[in-house]
């Protein structure tokens, strides 16, 4: 059990062991991603994994309080007075999912912008609402740039469709991200959360040989070391400021 308390999400035990975890976000109104916020989800992931034991079952759905926002990204206003707060904040957040003992799974109940994209890729699998919300990752728009943004996108997913999320900034509906491989599945709204704790439940006992997180790491490697290396970086900046508000 989680006993910790958190300000922007809620933990949940689920399943049939009690053994699948539910982070809930709740930041109203879009679940922007500021430091604080990045650095709790990382404790709830901890208290988790605490909680669960090591090499024991046990798996993770992350999630939105609502049913029109997943998240909107990164809190940008926060780099105008912190300028390390990505290295702070949402660069260590992916690394701690890439680098989870758990299998993972994102359950999307609505729009995805911006970052979001990337912390929805950072998990193993992911679902969409069917009927609401968009999933679009815009730097190309914007201006804006960090070192190994690229490289999820690139490992996860085919070219053709990384060109068009990362060159052509794309606004993908939830049939679309099904089409291009995106996302595992989409399901209407009232089926969503059911569908996520049925994947958490075929796919938790793969944590218990406590080589779940080698094994994604010799998939998804080179991501998970550029955002070890981008983590706590304050000699130098490691993201491009846009060139547009957002």
């Amino acid at each position: 059990m989680v006993d910790a308390k958190f300000k922007f999400l809620t933990v949940d035990r689920a399943g049939q062991d009690g053994n699948v975890y539910i982070i809930t976000l709740n930041k109203p109104p879009e679940n922007r991603l500021n430091v604080e916020a990045c650095q709790e989800i990382i404790r709830a992931l901890r208290a988790v994994e605490s909680a669960v034991g090591q090499d024991q079952e046990g798996a993770v759905i992350l999630t939105s309080f609502s049913p029109k926002f997943f998240t909107t990204g990164l809190d940008l206003n926060e780099r105008e007075v912190n300028k390390f707060s990505s290295s702070d904040g949402f660069y260590p957040l992916l690394h701690t999912l890439l680098d989870y003992p758990l299998p993972t799974i994102c359950c999307i109940t609505g729009h995805v912008f911006g970052g979001a994209s990337l912390l929805t890729l950072a998990c193993d699998y992911r679902l969409m609402n069917s009927q609401r919300g968009f999933f679009q990752m815009p730097p190309v728009n914007a201006g804006l740039h960090h070192d190994g943004m690229g490289s999820l996108l690139r490992l996860k997913l085919a070219p053709r469709v990384t060109r068009r999320v990362l060159l052509e900034a794309h606004k993908f509906t939830g049939k679309e991200a099904l089409a291009d491989g995106i996302v595992d599945w989409i399901e209407p709204p009232e089926k969503l959360m059911g569908k996520a704790l049925e994947v958490a439940e075929q796919w938790k006992g793969k944590a218990k040989m406590g080589v779940y997180a080698l094994l994604r790491n010799e998939l998804w490697g080179a991501a998970t070391e550029h955002y070890a290396r981008n983590s706590y970086v304050h000699r130098k900046e490691t993201a491009r400021e846009p060139k547009v508000k957002l």
